[in-house]
């Protein structure tokens, strides 16, 4: 694993950390997850399984020490492994089919799977919550998929303008 990329990789969780606290809850103490854009974000400019699981590992650890929902610091560490997972899988076989349009529109999907795992973990199996998944989907799990897909409309043109001019994409496969 190159040192760089996990470098990079470690700022786009911090970024997302710091994101996701000044972000008010929604209902329940639930809000948007930023790490969880951030980390589709790493995905994107990383599509190496290596990196994905470390990614994903890293997120869930911080998502949950920053998490507020009862329940939510076991749900975070089964939820971004598979999230990744599944969101890698979609990536490497939409990315052609979908172009310019395959961050934002993956990010909308990715955050429907992540906050459907999250959810049915902490309502079903943790049994902590006393709340409906459908009143839950549609008042945190929507807004937040709205949420992330709007910010990655806005950061990945971003994120690879920085990889363009800095040439870092170039720099990582000489090391």
């Amino acid at each position: 694993m190159n040192t760089r990329i996990l470098v990079f990789l470690s700022l786009l969780i911090g970024i997302g950390a710091v994101l996701h606290a000044v972000i008010p809850p929604f209902f329940f103490g639930m809000r948007p997850d930023m790490m969880l854009a951030m980390m589709f974000l790493g995905i994107i400019l990383f599509p190496k399984l290596s990196y994905v699981f470390v990614l994903s590992i890293a997120t869930g650890l911080m998502s949950a020490l920053t998490t507020t929902v009862p329940g939510g610091q076991l749900a975070n560490l089964v939820d971004k492994p598979l999230t990744a997972l599944a969101f890698l899988g979609m990536f490497l076989s939409l990315k052609k089919i979908l172009k310019e349009t395959a961050a934002p529109v993956l990010t909308a999907i990715g955050t429907i799977i992540s906050g459907s795992i999250f959810l049915s973990f902490v309502l079903f199996f943790a049994g902590i919550m006393e709340a409906s998944f459908g009143v839950m989907f549609i008042t945190v799990v929507l807004p937040a998929a709205a949420v992330n897909t709007i910010a990655m409309i806005i950061i990945y043109p971003i994120a690879q303008n920085i990889m363009k001019r800095t040439h870092y994409a170039q720099s990582m496969s000489v090391s």
